[in-house]
């Protein structure tokens, strides 16, 4: 089982990401999966999950509106469009599925 990110960058505040997880070593399709993001010195939170078949998410009240989190079931990929982000979003995201962690992708928001 294989989990891995991309797409991380440094953007100004207010600009745009999507990052990316690209699955392996599993049945993608019938598991939910979920976004991750640890701040330095902070604890891990979660910040989107969807559902098998994407027909269910949910959000972490601090993304609500700004972020959202889709998935290709024929391409065993998950995404988060990340919109208007912001300093706090800094953090490094993971992707999470099936009891096992991607290596992370630093997201940086900074003037």
């Amino acid at each position: 089982v294989q989990l891995v990110e991309s797409g991380g960058d440094s953007v100004q505040p207010g600009g745009s990401l999507r990052l990316s997880c690209a699955a392996s070593g599993f049945t993608f399709r019938i598991f939910g999966m979920s976004w991750y993001r640890q701040a330095p010195g902070k604890e891990r939170e979660l910040v989107a999950a969807i559902s098998s078949d994407g027909g269910s998410t949910n959000y972490a009240d601090s993304v609500k509106g700004r972020f959202t989190i889709s998935r290709d079931n024929a391409k065993n990929m998950v995404y988060l469009q990340m919109n208007s982000l912001k300093p706090e979003d800094t953090a490094v995201y993971y992707c999470f599925g099936v009891r096992v962690w991607g290596q992370g992708t630093q997201v940086t928001v900074s003037s």
